[in-house]
């Protein structure tokens, strides 16, 4: 069947092309499809192109250059002619192809079919709808760049190399699904970056065998690395150029998809999810401690309501001079069933804020604060200390640089609320051990998750917990095994 890697070269039949291209496209059918039929130099030419990928004034120069030229001028070598005198500003190629034209077509470029050429001509005139860039509303800084990666593929590429202006920078750009023919492109500095971790990447994406990517660089993330159950992320996302910059003279690997604002940065470890691009706009002893606030978050967002919990319900554990921890009247629904609907409460909230207008958030806020704030405590419905120690943990999860670790830390909040009802503190012990040990044995890329804890690596997990001064910090992360080690 036509369009599924099957390659049907240029008939020296010049209208038995057009009509192919016509038919398989369904030019007649579609608005936005346009085949515009000139004659010069003596030959007929078909052009296929997208209207709106199409930037107006460079096709406007092309026409131009093509019907001055004289007569006669294209009847001998015709697709030399016109890549070397009628349109050699633009960026030009050849393609003896059907299938790959099509392709080239519906990925904004023009297809030239020149009359008696078993070639087109492929122009790349493209345009791509875009937005202004903006600074990302995850990874907002005081003090730094406002500029933030776009949808848009070759924007995305431009703001990588305006950071990186590395000979060795390279970007491959590859397509994935059958139907969608997303571009995707692999970025690293060759001079640093692992050929075995690039290696492993392309062997996963040659592998994709799928309609499209219907979630853009999350539906590549499960089929590169998310072939398990594990809710922690094995890939960084970061909508920041300076971040993907770094990452990259670092030797990690960038992932750009097409039509995604959001870069995938690989291979990462779990502490990498907790760096945060404010720690390096401050001084060094500041940005140490925003760290280890982060940190303090993340251990809050985990740990504050299963341990107040087994505390509350289990008082002769309490240490000496918390004895303000628990609640004397826990009310008419026990108080696991508090956490758990609270939970649920906040999730609906969440959900709630992504669907609501920008103009209506405040009222969303307030209504929230009300009911699940102030009225639901002088009903009954929760005890005060329920809404404290929940605050607390939704706060730590927000103040979490990574949106999802903070989605995964949340999953195993529950699940540890849950195992200290059902089993108490030996359940909640073990509970926590199996975690442990499940993030000990999780790799992406054969790299450990949990490094440089485990395996412990002395130096580099003192660079973790501290924001060490950047003249000092003159070698790049084992983890990656760059090439070149040294930064300076």
């Amino acid at each position: 069947m036509a369009g599924e890697n099957v390659k049907i070269p240029l008939s020296k039949e010049f209208q038995e092309n057009v009509d192919y291209l016509v038919k398989q496209m369904r030019v007649e059918e579609s608005f936005d499809l346009l085949h515009h039929k000139i004659e010069v130099g003596g030959r007929k030419i078909s052009m296929f192109l997208v209207d709106g990928f199409v930037d107006d004034q460079a096709m406007t120069r092309v026409l131009q250059n093509l019907h001055m030229l004289d007569d006669d001028v294209l009847r001998s070598d015709p697709i030399d002619t016109l890549m070397k005198r009628a349109i050699p500003h633009q960026e030009t190629e050849t393609a003896d192809d059907l299938e790959d034209i099509i392709t080239q077509v519906l990925s904004g470029q023009a297809a030239m079919i020149v009359e008696g050429c078993t070639e087109a001509v492929i122009v790349d005139t493209r345009e791509y709808p875009a937005r202004t860039p903006e600074e990302p509303d995850l990874e907002r800084v005081v003090r730094g760049p406002r500029e933030g990666f776009i949808e848009t593929l070759v924007f995305n590429a431009a703001l990588i190399r305006r950071r990186v202006r590395d000979r060795s920078l390279v970007m491959d750009y590859v397509q994935v699904g059958q139907r969608s023919k997303t571009d995707i492109v692999l970025s690293y500095i060759d001079s640093i970056a692992d050929a075995n971790f690039i290696e492993m990447i392309k062997k996963e994406i040659e592998k994709i065998d799928i309609d499209g990517l219907s979630m853009g660089e999350k539906t590549l993330e499960e089929y590169i690395f998310g072939k398990s159950y594990n809710p922690y992320p094995l890939v960084r996302y970061t909508e920041r150029g300076d971040t993907a910059g770094v990452h990259l003279m670092e030797g990690h690997i960038l992932i750009v998809v097409d039509g995604s604002p959001s870069v995938m940065i690989c291979p990462t470890t779990f502490w990498h999810h907790l760096q945060h691009a404010e720690e390096y706009r401050q001084k060094p002893i500041i940005g140490a401690a925003l760290r280890w606030v982060r940190f303090a978050a993340v251990l809050s967002a985990l740990f504050v309501m299963p341990l107040w919990y087994i505390y509350d319900t289990h008082r002769h554990i309490v240490p000496v001079g918390f004895d303000f921890i628990g609640v004397d009247d826990p009310g008419a629904i026990p108080i696991i069933w508090q956490f758990l609907i609270a939970e649920l409460g906040v999730e609906m909230l969440r959900m709630a804020a992504i669907h609501t207008p920008n103009a209506l958030a405040t009222a969303l806020g307030l209504v929230a604060a009300l009911l699940i704030g102030e009225i639901a405590v002088e009903v009954g419905l929760f005890t005060a200390e329920v809404i404290l120690y929940l605050a607390a943990a939704v706060i730590g999860g927000y103040a979490t640089p990574s949106y999802e670790l903070n989605l995964a830390n949340r999953f195993f909040r529950v699940v540890f609320l849950i195992i200290a009802a059902t089993f108490g503190p030996t359940g909640l012990i073990i509970g926590v051990t199996v975690w442990l040990i499940m993030l000990a044995t999780t790799k992406g890329l054969n790299t450990p998750f949990m490094w440089p804890f485990i395996p412990f690596s002395p130096t580099e997990f003192v660079d973790v917990l501290v924001r060490s001064p950047i003249p000092l910090s003159n070698t790049r992360p084992s983890i990656v095994k760059p090439k070149d080690k040294t930064r300076q």
